[in-house]
Formats: C-alpha cells, sequence, structure tokens
C-alpha cells in the first residue's frame, strides 16, 4: 500500500506536468471555467447529425489480423489499397519486444503476435524483412506458436496449421442438450454463446481455408505444427476441475465420430436456427466481431455462396466496423453508440447551459432505441420479466446491456428533474423494472444476464481465457444501485437495493478498492462504488467509504493524475502497481471522491489541475493508453470518447460542487 504522504505517493514514470507542489487552497475559476467550456465546444463537434455520438472503440492487433486471414481464408478479391493500410496499423503498434501486445506499451501475447505475424505475411511482407524477423524471433523465444490460446488455435485449425487434435472438442450436438446439464449454451455468456454457436458447426464440418496464396507459418513453431496437442491448464483453472473436463473432452474425442449422423444434422439445423433468429441485420448476430466472422464462414462451410442473404448481410456487417484513415486502417471489435451518447449526455448535462439542450437531443436519439418487445437469451433465466433495457450498439435487441439502461435512465431522470418533463417516464419505469428483474440472486447485477453462476464452466478447456461467463461484478451492480438511488430508493425501502449494497460490502478489498470488470480497473470499480454509495444514502464516514477515500487519495501520481495498468488483472494481484496518469482515470478517481464529499481534498485539486495542465489546445485530452475492459487478461479496449467526454465531467463536476454550500452529489454517477 502505498502512502498517503504525497512526496512519496507513486511517480508517474512518463509525465512532464509536475503539480506536487500547487497551491491546494483553490483552483483559478477563470481558468476552470475556460478549460470546460473548450472541452465542451471540442466534444460538440462529434455530435452526429442525428445527436448521438460514436467514437472509435479500438481494441489489439488480432481483430484487424483476423479480419485479414478472413478474407483470405474466403478467397475474396484481393483489396491492396485497405491490406496496405491494415499493414501500416499493424506495424506500427508491433511492441519494442518484438511481438504485439494486447494494449498500449504492453507486454508481449503470444496469440495477438502469430496472428499480426500470419496477416502481415499474408498481405505480402516479407519474412526477412526486419520486422518479421523481430516477430519470428520473439514467438519462438517464448516457446513458439503452440503456446498460443484456444481461438487462436480454431483459426490455425481451419488454416490447416494445425491438426483439430490441438483444439477441444466442440461437439455441436450440444445445442441439443436439456437445459438441466452440466453444459447449456444459456449456461455461458452472451458473447460466448453466440461465439461459439458458428464455431460448433465449424469444427463439425471441419473446412479448410481457401487461402488462394498457400501462406502458412510453421516457422513459428518449435515442432512439426501438425504435431501440436491440447493446450495445458490455464492458470486461473482448478486442476481437478480441469483434468475432469479435459478426461471428458478425450472421450468425446474417440465417441464424437460415431454420433448419427441423422443427429448431427438435428443439431446443425439447430444451431442454424439460433443463428438465423439472430442475425441482427448488418449489424450482426450479438453486434460482435467474433461471432460475425464466424458466421461466415459457417455459411461458406454449408456450400452458401457470397450471394446467399445471411451471409451477404453479415459480410457487409464487418466491413461497417472499418476505421480507414489516409494511411492506416484497422478494425473495431464492435461500436459504441449508445454508450458513448449516454456517458456524453451527462457530462453535458454536468457542464449545463446550452449544452444541457444538446443532451436532450442525445436522449430523444436514444429513446426509441429502447427495447420493449423482444424478450432476449437474458429470458430463458428471467421468464417474467418484460423487456426495457437498451443495447450497447445501434441494434441488438438479443441482448441488452444492464450498464447501458443504467446510465440511459440515469441520464434521462436528469432531464426530467431540470424541466420537469414527463416525456421519459415510461422509458425510465421501464428500465428500472428491466433491471430490478435481471438481479442475481448473490445481490449483484451482471452485464447481460442473471444468474450466470455456473463457475465451473471457466475450467473447460475451451475456457482458456477465463470469460465463459457473465457474472455479478462490483462495477455494474454500483451502476445500478446508482439508479436506483437516483429514482429515490434506499436499502430501507427497496430489498433491490439493500442486497446490492451488501454485495458491495461483501466485494471491497483489503485495501479499500473494488475492482473494474469493465473499465480499468480498481479506479474504475472505485469511483462506480462510492457514487453509488453517496446516492444509496451510506453515511461518508462509514468505514468501506473512509477506506476507498484513503486508498484513492494512496494511488495518486506525482503529477497530480491517476492511472492503472492492464497488470492489475494479475491472479496474484497484491496491490496497485505504479502505472502513467491518464485523463480518463485521473476522471474517475475525482468523480469518486468528490461523490465520497472530498470535494476540498487537495488531491481533488491536484488532479483537476493535472487535468487543466495536460488538455490540448484543441480542448481534449490525448490519451494513448487502453482504460476498458473486454475480457481481463486477454482483450482489452481503447474508447476514443473516454479522454473527451469524462474529463470534462469531471471538471464540470468539481466547479458546480464549488458553487454549492453541500459540497453533495446529488446524482448517480
Amino acid at each position: 500500500m502505498l502512502s498517503r504522504d504525497h512526496s512519496v505517493a507513486a511517480v508517474d514514470p512518463v509525465a512532464t506536468v509536475d503539480v506536487a507542489t500547487v497551491d491546494t487552497a483553490s483552483v483559478d475559476p477563470v481558468a476552470l471555467q475556460n478549460s470546460i467550456s473548450k472541452a465542451t465546444e471540442a466534444l460538440l463537434g462529434y455530435r452526429q447529425a442525428d445527436g448521438h455520438w460514436v467514437f472509435e472503440l479500438e481494441a489489439d492487433s488480432t481483430i484487424p489480423a483476423e479480419y485479414i486471414l478472413l478474407r483470405h481464408y474466403l478467397a475474396e478479391p484481393v483489396d491492396s489499397a485497405l491490406e496496405a493500410k491494415i499493414g501500416n496499423y499493424l506495424r506500427r503498434v508491433q511492441g519494442a519486444h518484438g511481438g504485439w501486445p494486447l494494449v498500449h506499451d504492453g507486454p508481449f501475447d503470444m496469440s495477438a503476435s502469430v496472428k499480426s505475424y500470419f496477416a502481415l505475411k499474408m498481405i505480402g511482407d516479407s519474412v526477412d524483412a526486419p520486422h518479421m524477423v523481430r516477430a519470428r524471433e520473439a514467438i519462438r523465444s517464448r516457446g513458439g506458436a503452440a503456446g498460443s490460446n484456444v481461438f487462436t488455435r480454431f483459426l490455425l485449425a481451419l488454416y490447416g496449421v494445425v491438426s483439430w487434435r490441438a483444439t477441444p472438442v466442440l461437439p455441436i450436438e450440444i445445442m441439443l442438450l436439456p437445459m438441466w446439464s452440466p453444459f447449456h449454451i444459456n449456461k455461458i455468456s452472451y458473447w460466448a454463446r453466440t461465439t461459439m454457436v458458428p464455431l460448433m458447426v465449424l469444427a463439425a464440418l471441419k473446412p479448410r481455408a481457401k487461402n488462394p496464396k498457400g501462406i502458412g507459418i510453421d516457422e513459428l513453431f518449435l515442432e512439426d505444427p501438425k504435431s501440436v496437442r491440447m493446450a495445458p491448464k490455464a492458470p486461473h483453472q482448478s486442476a481437478s476441475w480441469f483434468y475432469l473436463f479435459r478426461s471428458l473432452d478425450a472421450v468425446l474425442r474417440v465417441i464424437e465420430p460415431m454420433f448419427p449422423k441423422s443427429l448431427r444434422q438435428r443439431a446443425i439445423d439447430a444451431a442454424l436456427a439460433f443463428t438465423e433468429e439472430r442475425l441482427n441485420g448488418e449489424d450482426g448476430m450479438g453486434a460482435i466481431y467474433p461471432p460475425m466472422a464466424n458466421i461466415v464462414m459457417m455459411y461458406d462451410a454449408l456450400g452458401k455462396d457470397e450471394s446467399y442473404p445471411p451471409r451477404a448481410t453479415t459480410r457487409r456487417g464487418l466491413d461497417k466496423l472499418l476505421v480507414i484513415r489516409e494511411q492506416e486502417a484497422y478494425c473495431q471489435p464492435c461500436v459504441s453508440p449508445v454508450w458513448d451518447t449516454a456517458l456524453t449526455c451527462h457530462a453535458l448535462e454536468e457542464v449545463g447551459g446550452d449544452s444541457f439542450a444538446r443532451a436532450k437531443e442525445g436522449l430523444d436519439w436514444l429513446k426509441p432505441r429502447q427495447v420493449l418487445e423482444l424478450k432476449g437469451d437474458w429470458a430463458v433465466k428471467a421468464p417474467n420479466v418484460r423487456p426495457g433495457g437498451w443495447a450497447f450498439q445501434y441494434n441488438n435487441d438479443h441482448y441488452p446491456d444492464l450498464d447501458d439502461t443504467a446510465v440511459v435512465v440515469m441520464a434521462m431522470d436528469r432531464v426530467r428533474r431540470q424541466t420537469g418533463t414527463g416525456e421519459y417516464d415510461a422509458a425510465i419505469a421501464r428500465g428500472r423494472e428491466w433491471i430490478e428483474g435481471l438481479q442475481s440472486r448473490d445481490g449483484g447485477w451482471a452485464a447481460f444476464d442473471v444468474n450466470n453462476l455456473e463457475y465451473y464452466l471457466n475450467n473447460i478447456p475451451f475456457s482458456d481465457h477465463g470469460a465463459l461467463l457473465d457474472p455479478p461484478t462490483e462495477d455494474v451492480t454500483a451502476r445500478c444501485i446508482s439508479m436506483l438511488g437516483q429514482l429515490g430508493e434506499t436499502a430501507a425501502t427497496s430489498k433491490a437495493m439493500a442486497d446490492g449494497v451488501a454485495y458491495l460490502r461483501r466485494t471491497q478489498l483489503a485495501e479499500g478498492s473494488w475492482y473494474g470488470r469493465w473499465g480499468l480497473n480498481y479506479i474504475y470499480g472505485t469511483w462506480s462504488v462510492l457514487s453509488a454509495l453517496n446516492v444509496a444514502g451510506i453515511d461518508r464516514n462509514d468505514p468501506m467509504i473512509r477506506k476507498a477515500v484513503d486508498w484513492l487519495v494512496s494511488v495518486q501520481n506525482q503529477d497530480g493524475g491517476w492511472g492503472e495498468d492492464a497488470v492489475s488483472y494479475r491472479l496474484d494481484y497484491k496491490g496497485y502497481e505504479v502505472a502513467p496518469s491518464t485523463s480518463s482515470q485521473t476522471a474517475w478517481a475525482l468523480l469518486g471522491l468528490m461523490a465520497a464529499g472530498e470535494v476540498e481534498h487537495p488531491a481533488v485539486v491536484r488532479g483537476v489541475e493535472y487535468l487543466k495542465a495536460t488538455q490540448s489546445e484543441k480542448g481534449l485530452w490525448d490519451e494513448q493508453r487502453y482504460t476498458a475492459t473486454g475480457f481481463p487478461r486477454v482483450f482489452y479496449l481503447r474508447y476514443h470518447g473516454y479522454s473527451k467526454f469524462f474529463p470534462l465531467w469531471a471538471l464540470a463536476r468539481y466547479r458546480n460542487l464549488r458553487s454549492t454550500n453541500s459540497r453533495v452529489v446529488g446524482v448517480g454517477m
């Protein structure tokens, strides 16, 4: 644990701004307002014509690499200009270690490196080019491509690089299992479910990539690639559970070829029915890249050509995920317009004045996107709950998101409070009803499902990523409590609220922080929970709030900002480790401290000064580091909007609280 003495606080190894000696008595109100005005003007410049916001959502190199490999898998006409731009992107994000990381300046990752090397070789980069030599040496020096994860192994099996013995058995007959069976597709997360269903068809048919150039990557292995067998137990997996499932995998490998052909066809038909019910137009099944790519390959394996409507529509949807610039291009894992718009609305509501009208226009864009008719997959475990949520993407009605829904409801409620309008009443009520209906039995809330608590499934060989499930988490639980608290509930009036607060009490770490599943990491989780506890009416002197405040203050960097790295998701986490400051993580820390009543704290003043000092001439903040999470230890995200609306939100919140006597945050975020 780091000291609260700021002279020995965490030191930012790359920062050039030093506000450690700033006068902490006050912040110049004129300069503060100037920063707010500049940031507001810049943020409004990103507004779409119909009133919403959508910013780029960047992951690591695997998605653009997979996009290249998909085109060659299908033998699509070569788009040399696009490939050149994606190649430029892949070369730029190559790490100093020679491989490719999962985050900006991060450590080597085997699967990202293997896919990126494969894609560059497919594009036409010479294996003797210096960057390819460095990548190959980095991969081989770490044990070779046999160390790739399960998803990479499936890709390599489809290309014929490794045999199917290198992948776990995924019998398509899983589609026919009853709900009471130990494994069922409705017992895993939405992202795993939508990815696995078309992948199981591919595993049953075992097609081979067309690969017209005949490109392979045998040179990345230390052994004959065809000799590679199943991956070892992942660090998160229990040995007893893993080897039990590994034994079952061995049995299935022997008996699967004996399954009746009629049974296999029934299962494939069930997978197709599942898929076609959820195709979701050009937004794609699940509205995320992996299932969409698997669906295109699935239809190809089933003999459906590129003109077959479901295949053609899904394939167009993949191209809509591309970000193409003058010199570079990459493929996003999905898009985030509902999330971006809702959070931007909160920032603009905090700014107030003329910006409030722009926020309302954003909410008017969001309102008709509420899912009110379709009961998605979540209803399997909550059949009596009416739909009422919002999805993360433009369209994804089968998979609305509790986090998005809570944030949208709170933004609408703020407009209702300010203007007295009743136009959002029905939307707010349905959103609240849906969220209350999806509380899990442990008192927490998950992102997309309810009671997805079958933790043993993270031990199956397929789950080497450890993200097969969507269980309740501290950050989403906090957001749902924030919504209920903002709508007037307390632990005394609402069992859902009481159970949720009890969940948060149980999950606080000894150091005082809370885990952040969808944002990086303990700073994000602690901000989320402090915001929730404040609006839930928990006394500011409650020990869990005081411990959280002490922790946030203790991890402030010398430059006045806050930062946290993906290393914080390590399984043997023992406490905060120093990381460079970022604008979004600084904003979260400030919002958390202010929610806890620490408006006058010197750490808050220094944080505000950090944001002012690092603001660019254009009014925003430059943030290359990844501050969001797809799957801990496996997949991270850089929301390009986070450095645009979160710092503005924090600065406006500070200005507003300084102008009041109560210093109380009266809303849930």
